[in-house]
C-alpha cells in the first residue's frame, strides 16, 4: 500500500488520543480517515519507540472509551438478520418513544451502519456536521434532545460512498464511542447494519457491558430463517437478548379498515417461542411511516394515536421493564 501524505490537516495542532482534531470546527471524512489510518498502523513502524507510542495511544483510548461509556446507564443494540426489515426506522421511533416516555435529553443513537447511514435523514438531521472542540467531537442534537452520531455527518455529500474494510470500520466505531462527548445518557441505542459482520462484532467487543439486543424481523419465512442467525450470534458473543420485534406485521386499509397480511404474520412470535426469547410486539405496515421518515419527522410524533405508534409505546414499556429487572439483579 502506498504511504499516504502525512501532512497534518489544517488547524490540527492539537489532537485527541487517536488523532482527531481538537481545534474548534467540524470533522470531515478525510480527517477521520487520516487519523484512523495512522492509528491502525497502515504506515510502517520504524522503531520500538513507535510501537510503544501506539500501545500507549491504544491504552489511552480504551480508558477514554470506558470513561465516556460509564456515563451511559444502558446500552442497547438493534440488529437484524437481513436488510429491508425496517431496522433503522424501528431504532429511530424507539428512540423518540423512549424520549417521550420520560427520557427527553437523555437518549443517544449511534448509527453504526458505516456504509449505509440513514438515521440522520429520519430525524431531520441531514446536512449536519460533528462539531469539534477541546473535549472531543459533539453529537448532533435532534428532537427531544436525542443525541445522534453517524458516518453521514462526515461525508462531503449524500452520494459519497465509504469504501472501507473491516479494520477501518472497527476503529471508526471505537472512535464514535470514545472520542464523542456523549455526556450523561439514560439509554444509547446502537443501530447496526444487517448481518453478523464487522460492525456487530465490533460493538460486541467494545461494549461487553451491553444491556441487550433488540432483534427486528418481518413475518416472511425468508426473514425468519435469517434472523435465527442473529439470535445465535448474540448468544455466542454474550449479548443478552431483550426480544424480537415483528415489523411490517400486517396492513390495515385506511379506507375500508380491512386487515391484510402482506408478508404473512406471526413469524416473529413463532421464532420467539421456538427459541425461548421474549416477543416484544408487532408493528403494522403504515404508509405514513415511510413518508414521515423521508421527511425527517418520526412517525410516532406525527401520528401518536395510530396503531403503529401505540405498538411502539408498548414495546418501549417492555424494554424498560427488561432494563429495570436487569438492574435489580445486578444490584443484588
Amino acid at each position: 500500500m502506498e504511504e499516504e501524505d502525512p501532512t497534518p490537516v489544517p488547524n490540527a495542532e492539537a489532537r485527541t488520543s487517536t488523532g482527531l482534531p481538537r481545534t474548534e470546527g467540524t470533522l470531515g471524512l478525510e480527517e477521520a480517515k487520516e487519523a484512523i489510518l495512522k492509528y491502525e498502523g497502515v504506515f510502517e513502524l520504524t522503531s520500538t519507540q513507535e510501537v510503544t507510542a501506539r500501545e500507549k495511544q491504544f491504552s489511552n483510548q480504551e480508558q477514554k472509551l470506558r470513561t465516556r461509556m460509564s456515563k451511559v446507564k444502558h446500552k442497547i443494540a438493534v440488529i437484524s438478520g437481513k436488510g429491508g426489515v425496517g431496522k433503522s426506522t424501528v431504532t429511530v421511533n424507539l428512540a423518540v418513544a423512549l424520549a417521550m416516555h420520560g427520557h427527553a435529553d437523555n437518549i443517544g443513537v449511534l448509527d453504526a451502519d458505516i456504509h449505509g447511514p440513514s438515521v440522520p435523514r429520519m430525524l431531520g438531521l441531514t446536512g449536519h456536521k460533528l462539531q469539534v472542540g477541546p473535549p472531543g467531537a459533539f453529537p448532533a442534537s435532534g428532537m427531544l434532545g436525542i443525541k445522534v452520531v453517524s458516518m453521514d455527518f462526515l461525508l462531503p455529500d449524500e452520494n459519497a460512498p465509504v469504501i472501507w474494510r473491516g479494520p477501518l470500520k472497527m476503529t471508526a466505531i471505537r472512535q464514535f464511542l470514545s472520542e464523542i462527548v456523549w455526556g450523561d445518557l439514560d439509554i444509547l441505542l446502537v443501530d447496526l447494519p444487517p448481518g453478523t459482520g464487522d460492525e456487530p462484532l465490533s460493538i460486541a467487543q467494545l461494549l461487553p457491558e451491553m444491556d441487550g439486543v433488540v432483534i427486528v424481523t418481518i413475518p416472511s419465512k425468508v426473514s425468519q430463517g435469517v434472523v435465527k442467525k442473529s439470535i445465535t450470534f448474540a448468544r455466542q458473543v454474550g449479548m443478552p437478548i431483550i426480544g424480537i420485534i415483528e415489523n411490517m406485521s400486517s396492513f390495515i386499509c385506511p379506507h375500508c379498515g380491512k386487515k391484510s397480511d402482506i408478508f404473512e404474520s406471526g413469524g416473529g412470535q413463532k421464532i420467539a417461542e421456538e427459541l425461548n426469547i421474549a416477543f416484544l410486539g408487532s408493528i403494522p405496515i403504515d404508509q405514513e411511516i415511510c413518508e414521515d421518515a423521508d421527511k425527517g419527522k418520526p412517525f410516532i410524533v406525527e401520528h401518536p394515536n395510530s396503531a403503529a405508534s401505540k405498538s411502539f409505546m408498548e414495546i418501549v414499556k417492555k424494554i424498560e421493564d427488561f432494563l429495570k429487572k436487569r438492574h435489580d439483579i445486578e444490584r443484588r
